[in-house]
């Protein structure tokens, strides 16, 4: 705070004053100018993260579609009848393994049962 008591004059005790009020804007215009800076920074992040997050949906969207045509052909396979129960019983595994997420040393696609039953069988 400003000593304006051992002011000599009216004059400078109003000089004074005037010289903390500028001090104290020129603080609170530097706060004002921070704070803006970290809400623009945190709206950039807040974008980026949204764009994040909706590539992950159509990644998931994606996995999802492919483990169910998985699960729908290991169904029909299951139905088939008796003649594809080796078959069935040996394509347990692959399914298992697809319904695991990948690793980052898993040579393995996700993709690996896309044929059809006849494809398998013929």
């Amino acid at each position: 705070m400003a000593d304006w008591t051992r002011a000599q004059s009216p004059g400078a005790v109003e000089e004074i004053l005037d010289l903390e009020n500028k001090r104290m804007t020129d603080s609170l215009a530097s706060k004002v100018t921070r704070l803006k800076s970290l809400a623009l920074d945190i709206d950039r992040d807040t974008e980026d993260q949204n764009r994040y997050l909706d590539g992950m949906d159509s990644d998931f969207t994606s996995v999802t579609g492919l483990l169910t045509g998985s699960v729908k052909r290991f169904s029909t396979m299951a139905r088939s009848g008796r003649d594809n129960r080796k078959l069935l019983c040996a394509n347990l595994p692959l399914l298992w393994r697809t319904s695991e997420p990948p690793s980052s040393t898993d040579a393995f696609p996700l993709n690996a049962l896309s044929f059809t039953q006849t494809e398998f069988l013929g």
